[in-house]
């Protein structure tokens, strides 16, 4: 892993929409000056392909296609992180076309087979590493339950880099990290609200879908987390929980829904989500988005 590369990886993983055109598909033009204001504002290694991004909407054609036009607009202006998942055979044909594209780095969303076994994701990662190569891997967890020990034996796979923790257990996360190698990088998982707390036991850095509508809000709160003002932070914080809040409505079906809303009202029109996201914000919804918008100068 090259310093470049891991030091992003301690900053903001920002994780991208997926613009939509009238008719339903990707068009990642859309997507050129809201990745020029995100890597103007310096947050450090923008994600192509996760959750924000509607992953699991997309199909694996579609990834590609993403994964390829998000590398082509960063333009060597900072490390591109790709993601990568769902059945083997399809995670490992998405690591190979986003290596080609030019990815920096591939995160492996965690399987969400109702039959994935602890030892059936290491094999799964394996896999993916092995087509990857000397690309680094960054394990993407939002379950916890596979257990402290498999954790540590995906850690122990030579080109993983990090692991994006999403799971509510900062305890877990110590105990994670105390029983993993040395050098792996631990990044907040759940955005900008729980980064002080994952912070307090290790990790580094944040994941943020704040990124693609407010940018330099996200960048000022590391920056305060880096210089150990957690007072500072949590105020920062506090000021982007109303958007937070819309984004988890509904068992967080309107996580995504919340972000193009937004984006929508600054004049940049991603399209739609894809069920089975919700689409569009209820009136109330949107009334409490354009009062947060206000409030915070963004419109």
């Amino acid at each position: 892993m090259s310093k470049a590369f891991r030091d992003a990886l301690t900053g903001i993983s920002g994780i991208l929409v997926t613009p939509y055109d009238e008719n339903g598909e990707v068009a990642p033009a859309r997507l050129a000056p809201i990745v020029d204001k995100v890597v103007g504002a310096g947050v450090h290694m923008p994600v192509v392909n996760g959750n924000t991004g509607e992953f699991y909407a997309l199909t694996i054609d579609e990834a590609c296609i993403m994964a390829k036009a998000v590398v082509e607009l960063v333009d060597g202006r900072a490390p591109v992180l790709g993601g990568v998942g769902r059945g083997v055979r399809d995670a490992c044909r998405l690591a190979g076309e986003s290596v080609k594209a030019g990815v920096s780095g591939l995160m492996i969303h965690q399987p969400p087979d109702p039959f994935a076994a602890p030892r059936g994701i290491v094999d799964y990662v394996k896999a993916v590493a092995d087509v990857a190569e000397d690309t680094p891997i960054v394990l993407y967890l939002r379950n916890d339950a596979i257990g402290t020990a498999t954790i540590a034996e995906l850690c122990a796979i030579e080109t993983v880099a990090g692991v994006k923790w999403a799971t509510p257990n900062p305890l877990k996360l110590a105990e994670a990290i105390e029983a993993s190698r040395p050098g792996v990088v631990w990044v907040g998982g759940l955005a900008e609200v729980w980064a002080p707390v994952f912070y307090a036991v290790g990790a580094r850095g944040f994941t943020s879908g704040l990124i693609n509508i407010w940018p330099e809000r996200s960048v000022a709160i590391h920056n305060a987390l880096e210089a150990g003002d957690y007072t500072r932070a949590r105020e920062l914080i506090g000021e982007m929980k109303p958007f937070e809040a819309i984004r988890a409505e509904e068992l967080n079906g309107t996580n995504v829904t919340g972000v193009k809303a937004a984006l929508r009202a600054l004049g940049h029109d991603c399209g739609a989500t894809r069920p089975p996201s919700a689409w569009p914000l209820s009136a109330s919804q949107e009334e409490r988005l354009r009062a947060f918008m206000r409030a915070s100068n963004l419109l």
